[in-house]
């Protein structure tokens, strides 16, 4: 009798069952699988029909903006480099001290625009003597001392913009906003000098220059900075700057299209050079008037209180006696001989305090 074979499973035949059921969902799509990583929308192009706002994407500044302005103004920009070049040349064959008025002039008048109001008499003293009132701001005076001396010549904002402004050049912050400032002067390096300098005034707030410095420990002034970066930058001699506040400030205001702002900088800086090549020609006359007037004296602090006069606008005794190394009673006596003659002037009207300048 023979054994029942045993049927093993390998031999058992799966039933052919259908792919789907009546009761199975339709399949679903990959895409729609929630568990799946979804398409990388970063790397995708965006749809230029999308609905809604969209941000910006023009420049900050519009440098072929101002290589058209500049191209419209060549005229008045050819005349007021050559203008800028005569005060260069004269200056350059003149005494140091011309020099040095002209910035003390132009700080003065940067102070009161930029809303500290710091007299050219009261910077001198704070310049020689360090002196200051009670009621005073010494932080006005030393911003206004800081101009003084960064337009006076030495290193300049093109050698290195952090050390012209006196900032510490490990600041991570203000090392990114130096680099846009010269990013752009780089973007307009076509352009003339004196082009690039009203460019680079009008950018400062532009790339944050103007925020978070307080230059002495004040509340920040970007008017003063920008103008005193940009009056060293608009010419390359190191003892020469372009004025701009001599006689008015009408170039500094920021408003307008660039050919607008070009246009009120190149006749406000046309106007300060103006009156600075006048003050130049006045200055220049009364020290020849007052040296043949002071001929027959003797001694040497006649012509040093004329050497005196001439760089400063305002002249006191104690800055006269730490300025030349006379003794008091010396000062006193030639000054009011001077005050006699008609050379000088008392400004001051008092018994006490007194300053005299030169009548020009």
């Amino acid at each position: 009798m023979q054994k029942p074979h045993k049927i093993s499973f390998n031999e058992i035949e799966s039933p052919q069952l259908p792919d789907r059921d009546v009761f199975d969902p339709d399949p679903v799509d990959e895409d729609d699988l929630w568990f799946l990583p979804g398409p990388d929308h970063a790397v995708l192009d965006a749809p230029q029909d999308m609905p809604g706002p969209r941000a910006d994407q023009t420049a900050l500044v519009d440098v072929p903006a101002w290589a058209a302005a500049e191209a419209a103004l060549a005229r008045p920009l050819a005349d007021l480099g050559m203008r800028l070049g005569g005060l260069a040349a004269r200056l350059g064959q003149g005494p140091a001290g011309l020099q040095h008025r002209l910035a003390l002039q132009e700080a003065a008048d940067l102070s009161w625009l930029a809303g500290d109001r710091v007299p050219a008499e009261r910077l001198a003293l704070w310049l020689t003597l360090r002196l200051a009132g009670d009621q005073e701001d010494a932080q006005a005076l030393a911003r206004a001392g800081w101009a003084a001396r960064r337009l006076q010549g030495g290193l300049g904002p093109r050698d290195d913009l952090a050390g012209f402004l006196g900032r510490q050049s490990e600041n991570e912050h203000l090392i990114h906003q130096i680099a846009d400032w010269q990013e752009v002067m780089g973007q307009a390096a076509a352009l003339h000098p004196i082009s690039r300098a009203a460019l680079g005034f009008h950018i400062w707030p532009v790339v944050g220059l103007s925020a978070g410095h307080r230059l002495g420990g004040a509340a920040p002034l970007p008017l003063m900075e920008a103008a005193v970066v940009a009056a060293r930058y608009a010419i390359a001699a190191q003892d020469v700057f372009l004025p701009l506040a001599l006689g008015g400030a009408g170039g500094l205001q920021g408003a307008g299209r660039a050919q607008d702002r070009l246009q009120r900088w190149i006749a406000g800086a046309d106007h300060a050079t103006r009156a600075a090549v006048r003050l130049l020609d006045r200055v220049a006359a009364w020290e020849t008037r007052a040296g043949a007037a002071c001929a027959g004296l003797s001694g040497r602090t006649p012509p040093q209180l004329i050497r005196l006069l001439r760089d400063w606008p305002l002249v006191s005794a104690p800055m006269a006696e730490a300025e030349t190394g006379a003794s008091r009673a010396a000062i006193q006596r030639n000054l009011n001989w001077m005050t006699a003659k008609g050379i000088i002037r008392e400004v001051t009207g008092q018994g006490r305090y007194r300053f005299w300048t030169a009548d020009l």
